[in-house]
């Protein structure tokens, strides 16, 4: 790694490079004290998942939610008071759900201390206007994360309606822990990855190896290429899906498309 000096400059003589070694046991550290803080953070999530959390309802109810907002002749009833649950058909299952809910929090819950040990590796390598430019993209990219996996989250339950809905003349939904825990998993992934790739074009143009000539002729091309990764790449395979995510990604990348346009301009004025 590079250290410098307080004028942001290298200094050979007095930076103390570190050898191989030495970066290997700083990384070995780091990496010790990340799998701490999940650890941690997992062990909050799991007791989380049955608990009210500073006012937050458990992690379990926030799961089941989109199922259990569905109207109750769509879903099977196993509970002797009515109350909605998710259907688990051997004993482990239990655990095991609890087990995902409680580890997935526990990364997202300690994401702010294992992400600092990540930095603290790194930054001593980086001049300023680097750190600058990793942390500007680090805080995009999370927003857009959060907010596709929020998307994800609401949409869920129309996609669901939908999904559950298209034989209940001679069929009822009970629907096992895992699977549904599977579900929701890969709706949010999907939809948090997906709300990366504006980013992505971004970055690339600010780089210079995407130029704003090259895709603004070629929106429709854009477009049809988007609502194929929605109809493919959604979860359920399902309508409601795959516009809400087809019409996310257009949006978005309408906004990087703008960005592209100005950064070239901006540098074209700058020659």
């Amino acid at each position: 790694m590079r250290a410098k000096n307080r004028k942001g400059t290298t200094n050979k003589a007095d930076k103390g490079e570190m050898t191989l070694v030495g970066h290997l046991t700083e990384l070995r550290r780091r990496i010790i004290l990340s799998l701490v803080f999940v650890i941690l953070g997992s062990i909050v999530g799991y007791w989380w998942y049955g608990n009210n959390f500073f006012h937050v309802p458990p992690l379990g109810e926030i799961l089941r939610g989109p199922y259990c907002s569905l109207p109750s002749e769509l879903r099977a009833d196993f509970s002797t008071n009515g109350e909605c649950k998710l259907l688990a058909t051997k004993p482990f299952d239990m655990f095991m759900l609890r087990f995902k809910i409680g580890l997935l929090a526990g990364i997202v819950i300690s994401s702010p201390l294992w992400l600092s040990q990540l930095w603290a590796f790194i930054a001593p390598g980086l001049y300023k206007t680097e750190k600058v430019f990793a942390l500007t993209i680090a805080a995009i990219s999370s927003l857009l994360f959060i907010a596709g996996a929020l998307t994800a989250y609401f949409v869920l339950e129309q996609g669901l309606d939908f999904l559950l809905g298209v034989g209940r003349d001679f069929q009822i939904a009970a629907i096992n822990g895992s699977d549904y825990y599977n579900i929701v998993r890969n709706f949010i992934l999907l939809f948090g990855a997906s709300f990366e790739i504006p980013l992505m074009v971004g970055v690339l143009n600010y780089f210079g190896i995407l130029k704003y000539s090259a895709i603004k002729g070629k929106r429709r091309l854009v477009w049809v290429g988007t609502a194929i990764i929605g109809a493919v790449f959604s979860p359920g395979q399902e309508v409601i899906s795959m516009l809400v995510l087809t019409f996310c990604l257009i949006l978005l990348l309408e906004v990087s498309f703008l960005f592209c346009r100005l950064n070239d301009k901006k540098k074209a004025r700058a020659l």
